[in-house]
């Protein structure tokens, strides 16, 4: 199930986005719990949104969902996308994709973004299984300051 996120949510959204394994692919530097309080606040109370998958009761993942305006309203990028690592390689992040895609087709969205780190071949590829093609390559995209270096992004799109 794929839900908006809570504030009683805090805690996994912070411990997934902190966490090494998932950390290094995902917007945020590591900080403290205090600095990314006002960052949940945003997310939780924006119109940039943050959901939670869940399956049998229990949050196992997250992503953001950012619809497009104007000439480019029917587009919605997809950013933020995590499994926590206690529930990686058991089939949750293809079917927290599937659900991603269904919630934003039923939205009446029919092309979904997003970009990944290109050496983050694992989540291409899970991408990939379930419909988004690779556009293109976005050079320095992001600079991750524990690694000291720009990284280049992929940008892959599900059209439907």
């Amino acid at each position: 199930m794929l839900r908006k996120a809570k504030s009683s949510d805090f805690s996994f959204v912070y411990q997934l986005y902190m966490h090494p394994q998932t950390n290094p692919y995902l917007l945020y530097e590591e900080m403290p719990l205090s600095d990314f309080e006002p960052i949940f606040e945003e997310l939780v109370t924006d119109k940039e949104a943050i959901y939670i998958y869940q399956a049998d009761n229990q949050a196992m993942g997250m992503c953001k969902l950012l619809p497009n305006e104007y000439r480019l309203a029917h587009g919605i990028y997809l950013g933020g996308v995590a499994i926590h690592p206690d529930y990686m390689g058991k089939g949750h992040g293809k079917q927290m994709m599937k659900e991603i895609i269904n919630y934003c087709v039923n939205q009446g969205f029919i092309r979904i973004e997003l970009s990944a780190r290109i050496d983050n071949e694992k989540a291409i590829k899970l991408y990939e299984s379930v419909g988004f093609q690779k556009e293109g390559i976005l050079k320095k995209y992001g600079f991750f300051q524990k690694e000291n270096k720009y990284i280049d992004e992929v940008l892959m799109a599900y059209v439907c």
